[in-house]
């Protein structure tokens, strides 16, 4: 990972345009590609970003980083405060609470709730940066990659894109598609992951427990 401080100014060309004018930012570049640019705020959120895969060239003052879309963050530097660059390693994924681990074996169970047709592959599918939830095929035998969160929000889908990026490189699996599945998807991750491909499943947890309670009675 490289983080640089710098003063600079950004803008993104591609299926629309914005700028966000000189300030002191950090530019964010990950092992994966990625390159996000961060305000002092706002939380995770970037301000701008391209997701992997995509190239980064370095000019004296400018970088321009491209996807394979074409889309570019043109960043032109004025003064870079601080580059530095750190080895974080494999990370070992995230740990689910209680109900989002439970609602990953319920959908592992009833595949059906994500869409017609659908079989399980494997649950906790290994990828280079982590396990994907869920590793499915649709009914027309399409791969689908299935992220599941208790409340969804963008940081979710980001991670799906990522997981997607990866999976799309392997020839045994690819093309591979994903779906967002959460008890809550907030409006600005349904936008992001519609605008992605991606497509967003509302999951009624008391109703998968009530099926896999009935499921019990019934054995």
């Amino acid at each position: 990972m490289r983080l640089v401080i710098a003063r600079c100014q950004v803008d993104y060309v591609g299926r629309l345009t914005a700028h966000l004018p000189m300030a002191l930012r950090l530019l964010l570049v990950k092992t994966d590609g990625s390159v996000s640019v961060h305000a002092d705020g706002g939380a995770y959120k970037p301000l701008n970003w391209m997701s992997p895969p995509c190239t980064v060239v370095e000019q004296p003052g400018r970088w321009t980083v491209t996807n394979r879309a074409g889309e570019q963050l043109i960043i032109e530097i004025d003064e870079v405060v601080q580059d530095s660059r750190h080895e974080l390693g494999v990370d070992p994924g995230l740990t689910k609470d209680g109900v989002e681990a439970h609602l990953q074996v319920l959908l592992a169970e009833h595949t059906a709730t994500l869409g017609p047709g659908f079989t399980l592959i494997r649950r906790e599918y290994p990828t280079a940066i982590g396990p994907v939830d869920l590793l499915c095929r649709d009914a027309d035998g399409v791969t689908v990659a299935v992220e599941i969160k208790r409340r969804g929000e963008i940081d979710g889908v980001e991670q799906l894109t990522r997981y997607l990026s990866l999976l799309n490189r392997d020839p045994q699996l690819a093309p591979v598609r994903g779906v967002f599945a959460a008890q809550q998807i907030k409006p600005q991750a349904h936008t992001l992951a519609t605008d992605r491909g991606i497509r967003c499943v509302t999951i009624d947890y008391d109703e998968l427990r009530g099926a896999e309670s009935l499921e019990l009675r019934l054995f």
